[in-house]
């Protein structure tokens, strides 16, 4: 069964960066053919894809995010990891992790993890 845990703070200040971690069991962030994202849902809004990495690490951004997100592995501790810079009250959402087959729908999501950018 494949499972994945997001972690991370559940509060940033704004212009600082939001930070996020997605811990893997059950399958290897580098199996073929499986690309690994971060998709969120802010309140009263639909789900908004904001990048994957493939299993070979590389990386595709939602382009009007792609200036300030980075998303990175660690392939020793099976985890990807989200940053987004300069992080807005707009950002406020609840970020999910998940992983989907090449050409083919998300399948497997983590529980969700709340986060909001405020002072």
């Amino acid at each position: 069964q494949v499972q994945l845990q997001e972690s991370g703070p559940g509060f940033v200040p704004p212009s600082q960066t939001l930070s996020l971690t997605c811990t893997v069991s059950g399958d290897s962030i580098t199996s073929r053919f499986y690309y690994w994202a971060w998709i969120r849902q802010a309140p009263g809004k639909g789900l908004e894809w904001i990048g994957s990495v493939s299993h070979s690490g590389n990386t595709i951004y939602k382009p009007s995010l792609k200036s300030r997100t980075s998303i990175s592995r660690d392939t020793s501790k099976n985890q990807f990891t989200l940053q987004l810079g300069s992080a807005t009250p707009e950002d406020t959402a609840v970020y999910y992790c998940t992983r989907a087959p090449a050409g083919d729908q998300f399948d497997y999501w983590g529980q969700g993890t709340q986060v909001t950018v405020s002072s």
